[in-house]
């Protein structure tokens, strides 16, 4: 492990680095405080990255991308790291684009993907629903075709952004129950008929929300694909996601574990053994997903689906999260019941909103459960359980 992290230590200099370099010094540096300000500074980050030509490393440059080799892809997210740039502020654009890149029309791609990348236009995801959530196929919100539009009538749930959103991409239910019925359509935020209603989270935020739909009008050329072929189109959103969309947090994750380190040196936590095991814990963690990152984007450069092996990406990343943030507040102690608005909390807050935000990390996109279902069932080749009485499989 320690031969194969030294080997990616030291990626190849690609032509793109200076001018990454250069672009990094002149626009990257602390961010402002205040939830407002900060987006804004990041959507203007990323709107003047597009603008420079630096910006998407691994798409296809015929879409605006730089098409960068795996060895610069990984050096480019380290500068990008190192430098503290700001995250794109919509990671669901990241989602939906890779979608389509390989499905969308040349209409589609020409509309949506450079505002996507500048950040000019927000994305959220219409996949859950009340009575869907890990089981997507289960879904109810359906699109009835009525000449040149799609008739869409329903209810998402636990839709991230929903409320910042210019654009959903949404699963609808065009045909027959179960998988073969889907359809992947894109829906305007501000279409007559569609309401926003945020949901309060642990952390205090309205990260989600409620999306109510009642016979929202969506033009037929808004259709990703064919109709009725949606989730296999979908398995491009949800492979990305889980595999390559969150390349760049191999390199977040290094830092903040060294930071995470540095605390518990500073601090009397510093010499108990349980947050000593704990942050060696955290170490092997983060060597771990720099492996399997790599792994997972290597499928992708290499044109394959990521297909149910991203579910080990997905699984490892949002359990790793949580522990990471339940080793920090052992570290900080009894001050940890001090949230981000307390003007005395250590590195303000920082630790403990992000202990409240990783909760949700084993129940979104899938729950840990259904992740470890996939990986042995489509992964492992292990047998799957018989339904329970009265209950049929997806």
């Amino acid at each position: 492990m320690v031969a194969a992290v030294e080997t990616v230590d030291r990626p190849r200099q690609g032509e793109f680095l200076g001018p990454l370099r250069e672009f990094l010094a002149a626009h990257a540096g602390a961010a402002p405080r205040g939830g407002t300000a900060r987006l804004t500074w990041a959507r203007a980050f990323h709107a003047d990255l597009t603008d420079a030509g630096l910006a998407a490393p691994g798409w296809p440059k015929e879409v605006g991308g730089m098409d960068l080799s795996l060895p610069d892809q990984i050096a480019y997210h380290r500068e990008m790291t190192r430098a503290r740039a700001p995250r794109h502020p919509c990671g669901l654009s990241f989602i939906v684009a890779p979608t389509l890149i390989r499905h969308g029309t040349p209409a589609q791609k020409e509309r949506f993907l450079r505002p996507l990348l500048r950040a000019d236009e927000f994305w959220c995801q219409g996949f859950s629903e009340p009575g869907a959530g890990s089981e997507l196929t289960a879904l109810s919100t359906r699109a009835v075709r009525d000449g040149d539009h799609y008739v869409v009538t329903g209810q998402k749930v636990w839709t991230s952004q929903a409320h910042l959103a210019d654009w959903m991409f949404a699963l609808v239910r065009t045909g027959e129950p179960g998988p073969k019925g889907i359809s992947y359509l894109l829906l305007s935020m501000t279409s007559p008929g569609l309401t926003v209603r945020p949901l309060r989270d642990i952390s205090g935020g309205t990260h989600f929300a409620e999306v109510f739909l009642d016979e929202v009008r969506v033009p037929v050329e808004n259709l990703v694909g064919q109709e009725n072929e949606g989730w296999s189109i979908a398995r491009t959103s949800l492979g990305h996601e889980r595999a390559t969309a969150f390349l760049s947090d191999e390199f977040r994750y290094r830092r903040v574990v060294t930071e995470l380190i540095a605390l518990a040196a500073g601090s009397p936590a510093g010499d108990d053994p349980v947050v000593r095991q704990g942050l060696a814990r955290m170490e092997a963690g983060v060597r771990i997903l720099a492996s399997n990152s790599r792994r997972a984007l290597e499928t992708v450069l290499a044109g394959r689906d990521p297909g149910p092996a991203s579910s080990v990406n997905r699984l490892m990343r949002a359990e790793f999260d949580q522990r990471l943030h339940e080793v920090a507040l052992r570290v900080i102690g009894p001050d940890a019941v001090l949230g981000n608005r307390e003007p005395t909390a250590p590195e303000g807050g920082r630790w403990t909103y992000g202990y409240l935000m990783s909760r949700s990390a084993t129940i979104g996109a899938g729950t840990a459960e259904i992740q470890r279902n996939t990986i042995a069932e489509r992964v492992l080749g292990l047998p799957a359980p018989p339904p329970a009485p009265g209950v049929g499989r997806g």
